[in-house]
């Protein structure tokens, strides 16, 4: 905040209703598939605006556009915001328009812009930056109202106030905004920097993964899955025995190795983990249906898992690990059964895949090397795909010291008897 007030250096910044320094357009109406067919304009959509990235003109689609004077294009400067979502706090978000198009380019009928008028000295670079701050964003989405879909009234958004620094001295504003920019774009970059090198240790994981795992004739075994364990599955749980409030977590295909919307009785879980099939700690549980082939190495917490839908083996570590499994089900070639409207993995299937057991006549030489491998691909998958250490970590970190850091230098000062017209 020191920083900040030096930056204003007791300059003014005066708080405008949106709608009195910008016109507010809507998109082109609804179009049909086959108005994307040979059409004579881009079309900017609801995801480009989403996902707040430079809108590439190149990789925008073709769209018919009949009536073109009566169609607001957009130019560089505008502010583009989706007007509706499922939830309120996603309702509104932006992009703003930082590259000159080569020709004529048209919104979806989702969403609208925002124009700032000649006489408003805020940069499309600046913008992009302030409607995605924390304070913006709680503005914008009071804005919005719905129940099962959240749309933005343009009536009460006119009303939004915004921070214009120094607006009568264009000059000084504009030093200000690219100061702010300057410092937020630091942070950006180094983001995506990061997210550059993930999508490269990503391929390099990916590489020494399949060399490990890819063995010369005669080194190994290969061994169906069936000969090593018995395939296992929990006893059936009715959608009746469940709820969505509750002590254990039921996972079915839909939240495997993500967060449960079901839950078990305590007394009924523990009845069925005593008298049927429950995982080991370390055991490898796979989806046998929807996504086929994922898995999650089970922690030993308690939680219940569907029938049929995740499976493991019960697999003796004496002749394979575990993790070594693990690894392996990364690029086996699953033998997935067609047949009515999903594909399914089949006990069968799953006891005839093969898996390589290298030094198969050597026992401890065997997991030794298995235990080997392990443990390269542990420090790739570390480096990759952790949350808590790792790349992705630290993306994570840098996004939120990015985002405090934009909402301090964006926490404009604000004078008391400003008042929100929108109540």
């Amino acid at each position: 905040m020191n920083y900040l007030e030096k930056l204003l250096d007791g300059v003014e910044v005066e708080w405008k209703a949106l709608g009195d320094v910008a016109e507010i357009y809507g998109g082109l109406t609804g179009k049909s598939k086959s108005d994307f067919e040979g059409g004579n304009a881009k079309f900017i959509s609801y995801k480009n605006i989403f996902a707040n990235i430079a809108v590439d003109f190149n990789a925008l689609e073709y769209v018919k556009v009949s009536d073109t004077e009566n169609q607001h294009e957009v130019k560089y400067g505008d502010v583009l915001f989706t007007g509706s979502s499922e939830t309120a706090d996603e309702a509104g978000m932006s992009s703003s328009v930082t590259t000159r198009f080569e020709a004529s380019v048209y919104l979806n009928s989702f969403s609208f812009g925002v124009r700032f008028n000649e006489n408003t000295p805020l940069t499309p670079e600046f913008s992009k930056y302030l409607f995605r701050s924390h304070f913006m964003r709680s503005e914008i989405a009071k804005t919005a109202s719905g129940v099962t879909r959240f749309n933005i009234s343009k009536e009460r958004f006119r009303k939004i106030q915004i921070p214009i620094p120094c607006p009568d001295n264009p000059k000084k504003s504009l030093e200000i905004q690219a100061e702010i920019v300057r410092i937020l774009d630091t942070f950006t970059e180094l983001t995506a920097e990061l997210t550059a090198e993930l999508t490269a240790r990503k391929k390099q994981y990916a590489y020494y993964r399949d060399q490990l795992l890819s063995f010369e004739e005669g080194e190994v075994e290969w061994k169906a899955l069936g000969v090593i364990g018995e395939v296992r599955m929990c006893k059936r749980i009715l959608k009746s025995q469940t709820s969505s409030e509750g002590e254990i977590p039921f996972y079915k295909i839909g939240t495997f190795g993500k967060e449960p919307d079901a839950y078990i009785p305590r007394s009924l879980f523990e009845e069925y983990k005593s008298k049927y099939s429950y995982p080991k700690i370390g055991e490898i549980l796979i989806s046998a249906s929807g996504t086929i082939g994922r898995t999650v190495v089970f922690d030993g917490e308690d939680a219940y898992f569907q029938d049929s839908n995740i499976v493991w083996i019960e697999n003796d570590e004496s002749v394979v690990l575990n993790k070594f499994l693990f690894y392996f089900y990364k690029i086996a070639n699953w033998e997935v059964s067609e047949g009515g409207t999903i594909q399914r993995l089949y006990n069968d299937n799953l006891r005839k895949l093969l898996i390589p057991i290298p030094f198969p006549n050597d026992s401890k030489k065997s997991l030794t090397e298995q235990a080997r491998i392990v443990a390269i691909l542990d420090k790739f998958d570390a480096l990759t795909n952790s949350l808590t250490e790792g790349l992705p970590r630290e993306i994570e970190l840098r996004q939120k010291q990015y985002e405090y850091y934009r909402d301090l230098l964006l926490a404009f000062p604000k004078d008391e008897g400003t008042t929100d017209e929108r109540r």
